[in-house]
């Protein structure tokens, strides 16, 4: 497995090959991200240098090394003025050049030309030890590694930790620069994997942008499964094309398709199922028909195999959200797309999820979160899947932990076991040591917690915004929703110039406003402080455990888990406290490791409530006619009512009860 923080796209020779060696040893030796580079990643390279003896090298905290792997000569330095010249323009394209300066103010203090000496002389003359030269040098980083800030957002130097935090400059690892970079992978069908927070779709569209802009005549599709989705990234799409300044037009339904999977009969693009069915002449099949997507697309690729010659539709499918299509999906967007399919997904999103180890044979696997600190999402795996209680709730092989970003250690003798995780470039250059990432609190007043607990944030982070907080809570029934009611009405009394609303009934985020939310609607979001509440008592039902493991995983900076002060609720306050100042501590997880017997029985336990809940999973129609006939005023219009919530829900595959009722209620709203 190729070193996440070590990247390369520098063909090897005599001349560069032992220093490249070199800088990747110490890459891996000190976990520091490393890039080694020709020319800047993502640019137009039309014109190139004429001298080729070179290396860029970039090392976040030194200054950006030019390495001569000649002896001294007028052609590096002409080569040097003309990289320095053509960095000076990526800055000024990006508006950088506002903090940075023109080239003459920083080309010395942020570059240095060196000859190919010893590692240890180089990365003592580019070494950097003020905080601003270090931040304008990950300026100039970002630029060349074509991962690009919003210069708006980390211009400014902070000056306290929680600015510091917001104006962090993201800067892709070796695996994301591999995946937007590399064309090394000859197969069809490209795969990439990764932790909730990874990233995944950023690169997507990054990928994207890469072959719209280099390849002029391209037919491209960006689809995931749902319509809700893709409509967001048909606005985020331009968005993205106009930060990263990409000067080609888009041609929609002529060049890029922004579309679901499936789509409707009467509207070619509404999807790739309609698009082909069209394109092909195969008969086709609505949700009523089928049953599943999965069916669709299997008879699809059997009339496709009937076909003399099948002229590919596409060159390039993007698939976001892999994991919620079947396989048969996949081979149908191989069969119509001329060049790449490129398959984003989720590993061990759920707790319950049984195909964690199917993620190591991906062309990709990204299992560093950068989002969630380490200790944050180590103490959620370990609530989720109930690691400190017996029996487990869920356990997973060597493969599977590995996968999922974790380095093992066992003691044989007593049967224990070590699951760390290495140390990510997050917040390292501030100092955090005051922060605590996890907590864990039991209340008599979960109201009166929540608001001690953003008492607390405000006294330590001067600068705290309300959007910087969410609360969410698990429960779904009345004293839930009671408990919501009473924190919004409590945050404006509390906190002068403050506003708190329900994202279960505002859909959004906004501006100067705690977000209150229950669990479906936290998903996808992500704030530097997260707040969750039990409402009730914790049980070892693993959709619940799922529930507080997303909930928990949502925090940039800090978790906060509320617990009512019951006598249930008592072994896992007492456990889980424990826990975190295990972590805190030593950043391990150490566990007894269940016998084999007990590790099958429970993942069996796991298989059948999933199965379970699946054949036990309402229709669509009948919750929404169950949620209109509590207002039997409203009988009359069910049929409209029934109608519109069934268009609305009509991509998804299996959409959350609560979710059905919430938007039945809002349709029955326009009626009352």
């Amino acid at each position: 497995m190729e070193n996440s923080l070590f990247f390369s796209n520098v063909t090897d020779s005599d001349k560069n090959r032992d220093i490249i060696n070199e800088l990747k040893t110490y890459s891996e030796e000190n976990s520091k991200q490393v890039y080694i580079l020709q020319h800047a990643l993502g640019a137009n390279q039309e014109v190139g240098y004429e001298y080729e003896d070179y290396l860029i090298v970039l090392i976040p905290g030194n200054k950006v090394i030019i390495i001569n792997l000649n002896e001294a000569n007028e052609e590096f330095d002409e080569f040097a003025d003309d990289f320095i010249e053509d960095l000076g323009y990526l800055s000024e394209k990006y508006e950088y050049r506002k903090y940075l300066g023109r080239p003459k103010a920083w080309k010395d203090r942020l570059i240095v030309r060196t000859n190919n000496e010893s590692l240890q002389n180089i990365l003592a003359v580019s070494s950097l030890s003020e905080v601003e030269e270090i931040r304008h040098a990950e300026f100039l980083i970002s630029l060349l590694i074509g991962s690009v800030n919003d210069i708006r957002v980390i211009g400014e130097t902070p000056t306290n930790l929680l600015e510091s935090i917001k104006r962090k400059i993201v800067l892709f690892d070796g695996d994301q620069s591999r995946f937007i970079y590399s064309n090394s992978i000859d197969s069809k069908r490209i795969t990439i994997q990764g932790l909730a927070g990874t990233g995944k779709t950023e690169l997507l569209l990054h990928k994207l942008k890469a072959i719209y802009t280099e390849e002029k005549d391209s037919k491209i599709v960006f689809t995931c499964y749902n319509k809700i989705l893709s409509e967001k990234m048909k606005t985020r799409i331009p968005e993205f094309f106009n930060f990263m300044k990409v000067e080609e037009q888009i041609k929609w339904e002529e060049r890029l398709w922004v579309i679901p999977s499936w789509g409707s009969v009467s509207n070619k693009n509404s999807g790739i199922y309609s698009y082909l069915c069209r394109a092909y002449n195969i008969p086709f099949q609505t949700f009523t028909d089928a049953g599943s997507f999965d069916t669709v697309c299997k008879d699809a690729i059997e009339k496709l195999n009937t076909l003399d010659n099948i002229e590919p539709c596409f060159d390039y499918i993007l698939i976001d959200e892999s994991q919620d299509f079947p396989d048969s999906f996949f081979e149908l967007c191989e069969m119509i797309t001329s060049k790449k399919v490129y398959v984003a997904g989720d590993i061990f999103q759920d707790i319950y999820d049984m195909n964690v180890s199917q993620s190591v044979q991906s062309d990709y696997l990204l299992n560093k979160c950068y989002r969630t600190d380490p200790k944050t999402l180590m103490f959620a795996h370990a609530v989720g899947m109930g690691l400190y209680e017996s029996p487990i709730i869920r356990w997973l092989d060597d493969e599977e932990w590995t996968a999922c970003g974790y380095s093992i250690e066992r003691d044989q003798d007593d049967n224990t076991i070590e699951l760390t995780r290495k140390p990510l470039r997050r917040f390292e250059d501030l100092d955090t040591s005051d922060i605590s990432t996890i907590n864990i609190n039991n209340s008599n007043d979960c109201v009166e917690t929540v608001i001690s607990i953003i008492t607390q944030l405000c006294d330590k982070h001067t600068t705290i915004c309300p959007n910087d907080i969410a609360v969410v809570f698990t429960g779904s029934n009345q004293d839930s929703y009671r408990f919501a009611d009473r924190l919004q009405i409590a945050i404006p009394q509390r906190f002068d110039g403050w506003r708190a609303i329900k994202g279960y009934e505002t859909k959004t985020l906004i501006e100067n406003a705690v977000f209150i939310s229950n669990k479906n609607n936290i998903k996808g979001l992500e704030f530097p402080f997260v707040i969750v509440v039990v409402n009730g008592r914790v049980t070892r039902n693993v959709f619940s455990r799922n529930t507080l493991y997303m909930m928990l995983t949502r925090s940039l900076v800090s978790s906060y888990l509320v617990l009512p002060n019951t006598a249930g609720n008592e072994p896992f306050f007492n456990t889980y406290k424990q826990v975190i100042d295990d972590l805190s501590q030593s950043g391990i997880l150490r566990l007894i490791e269940p016998s084999d017997e007990e590790k099958e029985q429970q993942n069996k336990k796991v298989q059948i409530a999933v199965k379970k809940a699946e054949k036990t999973h309402k229709p669509i129609r009948d919750i929404i006619v169950e949620t209109i006939s509590k207002e039997p005023g409203l009988i009359s219009k069910q049929d409209t009512i029934v109608q519109n919530v069934m268009d609305f829900f009509s991509d998804y595959n299996c959409p959350p009860e609560d979710e059905i009722r919430d938007r039945t209620l809002k349709f029955m709203g326009a009626y009352r």
